[in-house]
């Protein structure tokens, strides 16, 4: 029989975006509460009746959630903002303050946001050894050619971090509109890898990551991904 207790560590690396090599350092910052009182150690077991708080929010121990939101532009990619509508506000999810988001996008930037509660998963889709594709509709300011193809198939160099890009995708749609396939998220990174062609992206939206596609899922809409969906991105 399954056992209903689990370590600390493993608890928080669950619910969070924390890993469990982090945990010490939370507790040693008296960051994670166990039933009100200041956790002490990671060892410290875990139950279904035990209420864990880790920065002043209640971690309940409820089966993982994995959805698929519709960002619309003009929406923070956080849990919290004071200035803007976040991902959050846009979720009706019983357990919406529980989740993490797995992937963010720019505030004018939209498309598909993942948001779930199993930090071991997001962890791992957002992780570039992964290499998880994802997949953007980008429109830009001046006409592209197949040189952008060969470009980005080679790699561009980010002398600000002294790295080359991945290997990348690109198909042109149109004389001012393409389709990008990356395999990792640095910095405002398509904004960037245009920018190399001095070629200013006019509107960018992510349709998918991995098994996931947007699909017709309406700005602002979210659910929840299917069985195959989750086991296509690895999830066990």
């Amino acid at each position: 029989m399954k056992s209903s207790t689990t370590r600390l560590d493993r608890f928080i690396s669950k619910h969070s975006a924390f890993s469990m090599a982090d945990v010490r350092l939370l507790i040693a910052q008296g960051r994670i509460l166990l039933d009100n009182v200041t956790a002490r150690s990671i060892h410290e077991p875990v139950t279904k009746f035990t209420r864990v708080d880790l920065d002043g929010v209640c971690l309940r121990n409820a089966a993982s959630v994995y959805l698929a939101l519709h960002k619309p532009a003009g929406v923070v990619s956080a849990t919290k903002d004071s200035k803007h509508p976040t991902v959050l506000d846009l979720l009706q999810h019983p357990q919406k303050e529980e989740l993490h988001i797995a992937g963010r996008l720019d505030f004018n930037t939209t498309g598909l946001v993942l948001l779930t509660n199993d930090g071991k998963w997001s962890r791992s889709l957002s992780s570039p050894e992964s290499r998880v594709a994802k997949v953007y509709e980008v429109c830009v300011a001046k006409p592209l050619t197949e040189q952008y193809i060969t470009v980005f198939r080679a790699g561009i160099y980010f002398a600000h971090e002294n790295i080359t890009t991945l290997p990348a995708q690109l198909e042109i749609l149109s004389k001012y509109r393409c389709r990008l396939s990356l395999v990792e998220g640095k910095y405002h990174q398509v904004k960037r890898m245009f920018g190399y062609f001095e070629n200013k992206v006019l509107s960018l939206h992510r349709v998918s990551v991995g098994p996931v596609s947007l699909g017709k899922l309406q700005p602002g809409a979210s659910r929840r991904l299917t069985a195959l969906e989750l086991a296509q991105t690895g999830y066990k």
